[in-house]
């Protein structure tokens, strides 16, 4: 099974009278993937003519695609290297004003994750939190292959899901 496997299992179904009111989005903007882009060493003018603007990546951070503000988490751990790897997710409110999230974690087998704050509360819409999700491979783990899960952050009226697919080699 594929990464993109794993991410359409686990997306769902779309039901399009909540797709008009989702409550949480992960917004992403153009800007967003100049640290991205220039970590990838394209040069200043091959992401100015995908930007359509002036980019100088000597002075931009770099940052890998896990870092992308994607509601979805797809990364791999070795044996060799089990360190714990850390995301940060920004979600924009477009639900009501005065709503709280918990998130529900259905962890893939063989790894643990952690997200902090483990509740959103958002006090007004268009409001923008952030939370970080922590992974690490456990050390009794024997699998090997594609593994996956979800976190799923629920509020009174809403569920908003993110696949998790996982390589351990």
């Amino acid at each position: 099974m594929t990464h993109k496997q794993v991410i359409q299992n686990y997306t769902g179904h779309v039901n399009p009278s909540r797709a008009n009111n989702p409550g949480l989005v992960y917004d992403i903007q153009p800007e967003d993937y100049i640290p991205y882009l220039c970590g990838l060493n394209y040069t200043d003018r091959q992401v100015s003519s995908i930007l359509q603007r002036n980019v100088n990546c000597s002075a931009e951070s770099r940052i890998p695609e896990a870092q992308l503000n994607y509601p979805s988490f797809a990364l791999t751990f070795s044996s060799f290297q089990p360190t714990a790897q850390t995301y940060t997710r920004t979600v924009t409110n477009v639900g009501e004003a005065n709503s709280s999230y918990v998130v529900k974690i259905v962890p893939p087998p063989g790894v643990d994750v952690a997200v902090e704050p483990s509740k959103l509360d958002f006090l007004e819409v268009n409001q923008k939190l952030q939370y970080h999700v922590t992974f690490s491979r456990q050390n009794s783990t024997t699998n090997i292959g594609v593994v996956q899960g979800y976190l799923q952050w629920n509020s009174s009226r809403r569920s908003v899901r993110s696949p998790i697919a996982v390589i351990l080699r």
